[in-house]
């Protein structure tokens, strides 16, 4: 009923006191139409013992690793570390799988939000290629066990059911928001959490295959060197079963690195939505083409399509050439052309998408107060997807002004320094450009659900007030209740003023979607390349010989996978932004 503005929910919940976290205030608005409930959160800082033990076994193990690394004699405190973390998580998902998860009403409500099908199918892929890495790894560690620690050569063994069992709970209970042994459950989730992103900077930092590599290829150039030559006790290039191993792990550790991210966004939102609250159904957004044919879009996902088909072939064939000493130079080019024309068309979209946006949001005078309609619309997931784009963004800022540092620091270095510059600019520009009109994007769509819900309740007042002040019988049956009817609500007599103001406004939709189609397709394309290794800043040797070697190995490690990040978030967020267009 929507007779009060907010009622405190009370649902059937077993908990003790010391486990009632929040004391949640739900906005009552009915959702027959399948529009979500305005949820008011009223945390009391119960997270508080499980935030500070994250806090300490993340900071206790960065230093254990970021020590690790930067010592030329390797210890084996880390990996052990790691380990016992692991062990520790795995227990924790076992009581929670096979005992926890079966008790009654310990998962009463549900977060809609969270696991969504994009984000849970990109999870399990980068799941099953952590796995098959854990798999090169075992044969690697297997092949080289006289030059490897005992805590390193198990730490594949333990990771195995440490990615699989995370993946489980990921896919099967990402939405349940846990309303017992709330201690207990948020302790055990941080765990998990702490221990992705020690696993993320241990990847990060891992350098030691990537050293045997550039080893090797100094050792090619340099016949006369003995010492590495002699000692092929652990030379991995010797044993042709380990080169197969050590390239496999090669391509796919940056698929286990985006896991850990993931999967640590998914963990922070369930380790949120312990003793949350929520009310009402929820129905799903059916993303189906059906948005496009219905929508009349066409040009954006044409263009989409042929970035994709002409981003595919570029990576073919830069994959091809980049290993051939006569087309390296090639290969680079060819890169840094497709994106050099791609990344402005996709400045200019989005640009005119936000200028679109903005004057939409002025024209319906809804501009000044989005934060406050905002102000009680607020999830974990919502809140996250800000807080991702903006921290994910960060990986290919850094990268771009520390390629422009070593640019500008060397000087003119040929055709591919040129290159390389112009490719950083551009993709600051497009960054910045794409996160405006993004951010701008979920502010809309956050009001527009808001003044649904509100206009829904106004609508449901007005129609009760009709069945109990006007019930017409007209021989001897009873007229229609008007409800919906444009007599009653003022539709269907739009003004040639207001009908041509809707018709700009429907036209100004469809190019927000049309842009959004091709953002999407191109963030794909821009998503799939540096996935697949395909990493002309690390090979073209011109950050590589301003930093260093191993700084600027690390420097890449850290915002790779956090630009491989930010476009797959980018594609998810341009969707949601294109079906509530």
């Amino acid at each position: 009923m929507v007779g009060n503005s907010e009622i405190e929910l009370s649902s059937v919940d077993h908990t003790s006191d010391l486990d009632r976290d929040e004391n949640p205030v739900v906005s009552s608005v009915e959702d027959d139409d399948g529009l979500e409930p305005v949820v008011l959160r009223v945390p009391s800082g119960r997270g508080l013992i499980s935030g500070l033990l994250g806090l300490n076994i993340v900071l206790f193990g960065g230093s254990l690793v970021t020590g690790d690394a930067f010592q030329p004699v390797r210890f084996m405190e880390p990996a052990v570390f790691v380990l016992v973390l692991m062990v520790l998580s795995l227990m924790w998902m076992l009581w929670y799988l096979l005992w926890a998860r079966r008790q009654p009403d310990i998962s009463p409500h549900t977060d809609h939000h969270a696991g969504g099908a994009t984000v849970t199918g990109v999870l399990i892929l980068f799941a099953a290629c952590s796995l098959l890495l854990c798999v090169f790894m075992m044969g690697y560690n297997i092949v080289l066990s006289s030059c490897l620690s005992t805590s390193k050569l198990l730490l594949p063994f333990f990771e195995t059911p440490f990615l699989f069992m995370q993946t489980y709970l990921l896919w099967a209970h990402s939405k349940d928001c846990i309303h017992k042994h709330t201690i207990l459950t948020r302790c055990g989730l941080m765990l998990i959490l702490s221990t992705d992103v020690l696993l993320w900077l241990r990847a990060v930092t891992e350098d030691t295959i990537h050293m045997e590599i550039e080893m090797e290829k100094q050792i090619t150039n340099d016949i006369n060197n003995t010492d590495w030559d002699n000692d092929t006790l652990c030379r991995c290039a010797a044993q042709p079963v380990c080169v197969v191993l050590r390239k496999g792990y090669e391509v796919l550790y940056p698929f286990n690195m985006e896991f850990c991210l993931l999967a640590g966004s998914m963990l922070y939102v369930m380790w949120k939505n312990v003793s949350r609250h929520t009310a009402g159904a929820h129905q799903a957004h059916n993303i189906t083409l059906n948005v496009m044919r219905r929508g009349g879009i066409l040009l954006g996902p044409v263009l989409g399509l042929l970035v994709l088909l002409t981003g595919g072939t570029v990576f073919v064939l830069y994959q091809m050439w980049v290993g051939q000493q006569a087309r390296r130079d090639t290969a680079f080019l060819l890169f840094y052309s497709f994106h050099l024309g791609l990344i402005p068309i996709m400045v200019l979209s989005s640009l005119s998408a936000a200028i679109i946006q903005r004057t939409q949001m002025t024209a319906d005078g809804h501009s000044d107060d989005v934060k406050h309609e905002l102000a009680h619309m607020k999830n974990p997931t919502r809140s996250l997807d800000v807080v991702l784009l903006l921290g994910a963004a960060l990986g290919q800022l850094s990268l771009s002004y520390l390629s422009l540092v070593a640019g500008l620091s060397l000087g003119p270095n040929g055709i591919m320094g040129e290159l390389d510059l112009s490719f950083s600019i551009l993709s600051l520009l497009e960054l910045l450009v794409q996160n405006v009109f993004i951010i701008q994007g979920l502010q809309t769509h956050g009001h527009a659900h808001a003044k649904r819900l509100k206009n829904n309740s106004n609508r449901k007042k007005t129609a009760r007030g009709q069945r109990e002040e006007n019930i017409i019988y007209k021989q001897g049956e009873r007229v229609p209740d008007p409800i919906g009817s444009d007599a009653i609500f003022g539709e269907g007599n739009d003004s040639p003023g207001q009908q041509k103001d809707c018709d700009h406004h429907n036209w100004s939709r469809r190019i927000i979607k049309e842009i959004c189609a091709f953002l999407i397709l191109s963030n794909i394309m821009l998503w799939v390349i540096p996935a697949f290794g395909a990493h002309p800043q690390f090979e073209n040797g011109v950050g590589k010989q301003f930093f260093g070697f191993v700084a600027w190995f690390v420097l890449m490690n850290l915002g790779q996978p956090l630009i491989v990040f930010y476009r797959m978030h980018s594609v998810g967020v341009l969707m949601e932004i294109l079906i509530s267009a």
